[in-house]
């Protein structure tokens, strides 16, 4: 049932922001060299690598450095790119990843495999369900990037206080999947970004 409302409203999501996302490329296009999309291959369901979709936000191939953003000190984000990551505009190309089964709307965030070796056998129950858009740790974790940019060692902060906790709040939609946390999930990810 879950697919079916990812099919229905990821479909009528890209359809309804085409307008979006033209303007957004165009000012993606208009501010830096290169295309308006970003994808990097991430680790989906079973452990199944995918390539995941976003609208680029940091200056041409400045992924060859550190995987770790951190917020207004990172010099690599774009000034479209600030404005698009703070209402999480940045995201909405998953919808592809949704529609196609990818991604789900609701499930835990996609890692890259760097972290997602470092898990442990209990941790890798997060990849037993389809990655998706948002969750209960995207929600308590929206402010990520502010989270980091404040720590001394961004990546030593992720990977030992932050992912630890986010897998956490990810095991509380493995361990309770269904359709009212489903929407539930997707209310409350919409009033945290409004707000």
């Amino acid at each position: 049932m879950i697919r079916l409302f990812d099919i229905f409203f990821s479909g009528i999501g890209l359809v309804l922001l085409s307008p979006v996302f033209l303007v957004l490329y165009i000012l993606i296009r208009c501010e830096t060299k290169g295309g308006g999309f970003y994808s990097q291959e991430r680790i989906g369901r079973y452990g199944k690598p995918f390539q995941m979709y976003k609208f680029r936000s940091m200056s041409q191939n400045s992924d060859s450095g550190s995987l770790i953003t951190i917020g207004e000190r990172d010099p690599r984000i774009t000034k479209t790119g600030h404005f698009i990551r703070k209402y999480k505009l940045d995201e909405l190309p998953q919808l592809w990843n949704v529609f196609i089964g990818d991604m789900s709307l609701v499930g835990p965030r996609p890692e890259v495999e760097r972290y997602t070796s470092l898990y442990t056998e209990e941790q890798r129950k997060v990849l037993s369900v389809r990655p998706g858009i948002t969750d209960w740790a995207s929600i308590e974790y929206v402010d990520e990037n502010a989270i980091l940019g404040q720590a001394e060692d961004p990546d030593k902060a992720y990977i030992e206080q932050i992912m630890p906790d986010k897998i956490r709040y990810n095991m509380r939609w493995i361990d309770n999947q269904g359709i009212v946390e489903y929407f539930k999930i997707i209310f409350m990810t919409f009033f945290k970004i409004v707000r």
